[in-house]
């Protein structure tokens, strides 16, 4: 329905059917619904229900996705926020006209229900401005030039389209009615153009479902076009108020898909100098039907204001796209492009000098956990802290994602250790992000020069690597060493072909069954990850799990892992076979979104929560254990098992066992090898598995390697175990015949 101002003449594969789902299912069903009765319905009458209840109805699903999208940022999300207040404005303008009707089919000028209207501009604008603030920090002036440009193009050609009005004003309205009608088509155009500049720009991204926020503008501003040009026959229940409604749906799927529906997504955008060329190209066009036929001086004023700006970019574009080639646009900071210009004229005539590759520790976590936009607030406030501990004249650069290079000029050793010493301590405290207080720390290499070389390439290849030397031993820093070349060489290669492997998919599981020792029934089978290296052969994790961990990749391959594992138990059971499956955990992919991650893929492949089980270190659970347990907790209510792997070698607190949230106690192989010749050890295992059986809790012991040893385990109470006597690790194709010719072997 319409203001009151007449005048005379938008899943992801496995997302469960949750509120956002499930709101936006009845949005966009009201939304045909209402459509179709406009389309079918007597367009000379109002019909209060069809015409009137069915389009707030529309509007509140769309306010009720909006409220369910800021529920699930926790109200933390400017643009989120600032969009759904521009969907809850429209829809209160709205729902005043029509309480206001009381039978008519229009209220005449302008009233309250503008105000809301009205709000609805400023409101969107600033969810775009959000957007534009954070991903372009201090680089927006092209942006916003652009962006203006277009504005001004669109106002005049609006104000050609509104000539009628503009030149003959309204039967009955004053020129406040006309200023307000025309307002609204302007505004909406500012909109749309702000989203182009927007997307017209490298780099930016204002969420997946930007071509539904724009097709849904440009019907909202055509209805607003429409409805000035026909101000004198328009009633509430015209075909025109469907515009406006698509306009609101739009709007809060934008919202919704802001909020993170579409996660990990990025919008591709439009052609860089789309925007700038389309609105020169109308400023032109304008001036030229202006040549030949009389149309209002407004619209010659903003084609020819349009035009005038757009000589600005033009004149200092190239050099202003220099300056961006060579800046980080996160930042602000120098880029990698810029260090490797700046650095080799730095080099010429041997001086001294030191060159620094600085990466932090885990950062891969808060992206996980908080999200990308804390992470990327997180660097910023990084970067700062790590420029005050520089010189003028030292070189600051951020390489990409969480890596920093610095390069000092005229430093010894001890002196690039006491800066390395000082970036380090910069980050001893935490740091602030929104609500957050983050910890972080960093690992700092260096490489010195004319030492160490005198080419930027080798200093950085030397860099790396004692970068990698420090992450390793936990140091902080480590200045390179001849003796770290092979070793480190070696790693930065193997982390490079483990990045290599996951997206070329080289790696597979295996599968050790966990056999009951009173039966020899198999209870389950533990997934083994297998590197089928193209050049080095089959390799097993303890080959690149350490150095996965080290460089971050660890959530990426046990998430790699847990798919594949899922989707061969889903394999099994249409098989007929009841196997449930161990997936090994590490600390590093204990993260908030695991429980959401897992009982998504048990859905897509329509598995019980109970044919998967966790095995999480010992030392994870205590080294974490508030938030870690609560994770699991939630997994565990759903029917997820939990075990904790390797018992005996961490922290070995037995009193924790009664409050943590797992089902399964694995006693590690050097307990169980120690048992042949030890008595002590024998009995400490014998204890071990009464306090767990006490707790209530299942033993499995790993290294079963002899029949002696699974005859004592068997003796002192053991439930299961694991090992090369009872079942050597199988491929997933060959679990199945094994398991069968087992049952056939024992006459079952």
């Amino acid at each position: 329905m319409r203001r009151d101002t007449p005048l005379a003449a938008d899943g992801r594969r496995g997302e469960q059917w949750g509120p956002s789902r499930v709101l936006t299912a009845v949005m966009v069903s009201l939304l045909v619904i209402y459509t179709a009765s406009l389309l079918l319905g007597d367009p000379e009458t109002f019909e209060p229900f069809t015409d009137g209840w069915l389009c707030l109805f529309t509007e509140f699903a769309a306010v009720g996705l909006c409220i369910s999208a800021a529920v699930r940022t926790r109200f933390s999300e400017p643009q989120v926020l600032l969009g759904g207040g521009a969907v809850v404005a429209y829809t209160a303008g709205d729902a005043y006209y029509l309480v206001s009707l009381r039978g008519g089919d229009s209220l005449g000028f302008t009233s309250l229900a503008d105000v809301p209207y009205l709000a609805f501009y400023p409101l969107m604008l600033g969810a775009l401005g959000v957007v534009l603030v954070r991903k372009l920090r201090g680089l927006m002036w092209p942006i916003l030039l652009d962006s203006l440009v277009g504005a001004l193009a669109a106002a005049s050609l609006v104000a050609l389209v509104l000539a009628p009005i503009l030149q003959t004003g309204t039967a009955g309205g004053t020129a406040f009615d006309v200023a307000v009608t025309v307002a609204y088509p302007l505004l909406d155009l500012l909109v749309i153009t702000a989203v182009g500049g927007v997307l017209a720009s490298k780099g930016l991204d204002i969420g997946p479902r930007w071509p539904i926020l724009i097709a849904g503008m440009i019907l909202f501003s055509a209805a607003d076009v429409a409805y000035a040009l026909g101000i004198e026959d328009y009633s509430a229940g015209s075909l025109i108020d469907a515009g406006w409604v698509v306009g609101v749906v739009a709007v809060a799927a934008w919202v919704d898909g802001a909020a993170g529906t579409g996660r990990g997504c990025r919008s591709r955008g439009v052609p860089e100098f789309a925007a700038p060329l389309v609105s020169t190209a109308s400023a032109l066009a304008v001036l030229v039907i202006g040549s030949r036929l009389d149309i209002p001086l407004l619209a010659v004023v903003f084609a020819a204001a349009s035009l005038g700006l757009a000589s600005v970019p033009l004149a200092f574009r190239n050099r202003m796209l220099v300056a961006l080639a060579r800046t980080d646009e996160l930042t602000g900071l120098p880029n990698r492009r810029a260090l490797l210009t700046d650095v080799p004229d730095r080099l010429v005539g041997g001086t001294a000098g030191a060159l620094f590759v600085v990466d932090l520790d885990r950062f891969k976590h808060v992206n996980d956990a908080l999200g990308h936009d804390v992470g990327d607030a997180l660097l910023v406030q990084v970067g700062r802290r790590f420029r005050r501990q520089l010189r003028p004249g030292d070189l600051l650069a951020r390489l990409g994602g969480d890596e920093f290079a610095v390069y000092l000029d005229g430093v010894t050793e001890g002196e690039a250790v006491a800066a390395a010493r000082r970036l380090g301590a910069e980050l001893s405290s935490p740091v602030e992000v929104g609500t957050a207080a983050l910890q972080v720390s960093a690992s700092i290499g260096i490489a010195l020069t004319p030492r160490h070389g005198t080419d930027i390439s080798l200093l950085m290849r030397k860099a790396d690597i004692a970068m990698f030397r420090a992450k390793a031993q936990r140091s902080g820093f480590h200045v390179y060493d001849s003796t770290d070349d092979d070793d480190g060489e070696l790693r930065l290669r193997t982390v490079q072909e483990i990045r290599t492997a996951l997206a070329e998919d080289q790696f597979e599981l295996h599968y050790q069954p966990k056999v009951r020792l009173t039966d020899q029934e198999v209870t389950g089978v533990e997934a083994l990850v297998r590197w089928n290296h193209p050049t080095r052969g089959q390799l097993p994790p303890s080959a690149f799990l350490p150095l996965a961990e080290e460089a971050g990749l660890m959530p990426q391959l046990s998430s790699l892992v847990l798919r594949r594992a899922v989707r061969r138990v889903s394999r099994w059971r249409a098989e007929g076979l009841d196997v449930v499956v161990a997936v090994n955990m590490s600390g590093s992919c204990i993260l908030p979104c695991l429980p959401h991650e897992i009982l998504g893929l048990l859905a897509e492949h329509d598995l019980p929560a109970s044919c998967l089980m966790l095995e999480i270190t010992e030392d994870v659970l205590m080294s974490t254990p508030a938030g870690t347990a609560g994770l699991l907790a939630e997994l565990r209510a759903a029917g997820v098992q939990v075990s904790i792997d390797d018992f005996g070698t961490g922290y070995s607190s037995l009193a924790y066992l009664r409050d943590l949230p797992v089902d399964e106690l694995k006693l590690d192989r050097s307990f169980v090898t120690a048992m042949g010749g030890d008595a002590r050890a024998g009995a400490l295992v014998g204890s071990i598995i009464d306090m767990a059986h006490s707790l209530g809790l299942r033993v499995v012991a790993e290294g079963v390697n002899g029949e002696e040893t699974r005859e004592e385990l068997l003796n002192r109470g053991c439930d299961a175990g694991q090992g090369f006597h009872l079942a050597m690790p199988l491929p997933g194709s060959d679990v199945g015949p094994w398991l069968a010719a087992r049952v056939m072997a024992a006459g079952r």
